[in-house]
């Protein structure tokens, strides 16, 4: 069964009063006409089995329960198994007009499990079907066409069992650099951003952007490097004005904190930001990382992975009162 709508000011306006005597001041912030908690949940880690399936799905509703209303996935994570827990963890909660469901599309998904032909499996669920040849797989494994971006989109929506994804990312889009040239790197990103806008009109998504781990960390000269305000020149030039490319998503924290830059210029463009990798993996104290990266000006939502209950409580006590 899919469920109907997507968040809305309202919804999350709500979701935020019934927390307003428990969070810390400033634990939502209001980003492109939403309320977003600055603490999310990520869903990357983990084995690809039930077991941890089923703990994401406990997990998730703990963490709406608590006060975390923006969920991150993306359509390789545990080879669309969290996607799919949390599909299943949305079917028994009555809350979506009041949760920012976020994932992304551009590595190769897998199903379930990796297979044990790769080349067999692009051959037969995207070269056969003509969603994508083997030449628009860079590197081996990612590809950001319009054409296959719309069938992990379709797919990422069923998985959840979503009519809509309100933030939709290219996953890691410069995976592209070091195979295309600048300019041919732009112009596949620009044909992605009409792909994205198109579905924007369609009622599939809301917000789209990119989420990166080098891309917005390198120096302009480094070959590995994003201009922000230059994605944001193309999709004005796809869509105008009232574009959809509104939100990024980059790792930060006190080791990694090479974003700072981007961070400010995204502020300067409208660019709501989300940052991933907010506790390296356990390799910084929890209390201390979240406080870091929350405090930080321009950062809206920070992500942890965090796929068992004792994890969320502990994580999200680090923004209630008292």
């Amino acid at each position: 069964m899919t469920i109907n709508g997507k968040a809305t000011s309202e919804g999350t306006a709500h979701y935020r009063e019934r927390f307003s005597e428990v969070a810390a001041q400033n634990h939502f912030r209001f980003q492109q006409n939403l309320w977003l908690s600055s603490i999310g949940i990520g869903t990357y880690l983990g084995n690809a089995d039930g077991t941890t399936d089923d703990a994401y799905i406990d997990s998730i509703k703990a963490a709406i329960s608590l006060g975390a209303n923006v969920i991150d996935c993306a359509a390789n994570y545990r080879f669309q198994r969290s996607e799919r827990s949390i599909g299943k963890a949305l079917q028994q909660l009555n809350a979506r007009e009041e949760l920012v469901i976020c994932t992304k599309g551009g590595y190769l998904p897998f199903d379930g499990a990796p297979p044990r032909n790769v080349a067999q499996y692009v051959n037969e669920t995207f070269v056969k079907p003509g969603i994508a040849s083997f030449e628009d797989f860079v590197g081996g494994g990612h590809c950001m066409t319009p054409a296959y971006l719309q069938n992990q989109l379709d797919q990422s929506l069923r998985n959840m069992g979503v009519e809509y994804v309100d933030v939709y990312y290219i996953h890691n889009p410069e995976s592209q650099l070091p195979h295309v040239s600048e300019q041919e790197f732009y112009a596949r990103l620009k044909r992605a951003f009409e792909g994205l806008e198109e579905n924007r009109k369609q009622g599939k998504l809301v917000h789209y952007g990119v989420a990166t781990w080098n891309g917005f960390r390198m120096p302009p000269n480094s070959g590995q490097h994003h201009s922000l305000t230059r994605m944001v020149e193309l999709a004005r030039e796809v869509a105008g004005e009232e574009h959809g490319f509104h939100f990024i998503q980059l790792p930060f924290n006190a080791r990694m904190p090479e974003g700072a830059t981007v961070i400010e210029e995204a502020q300067r463009l409208g660019v709501s930001v989300v940052t991933s990798a907010s506790l390296l993996q356990g390799r910084i104290p929890p209390q201390m990382a979240i406080e870091f990266v929350r405090s930080t000006p321009g950062i809206t939502t920070a992500l942890i992975g965090m796929s068992r209950v004792e994890h969320v409580e502990e994580n999200l006590a680090a923004d209630s009162r008292g």
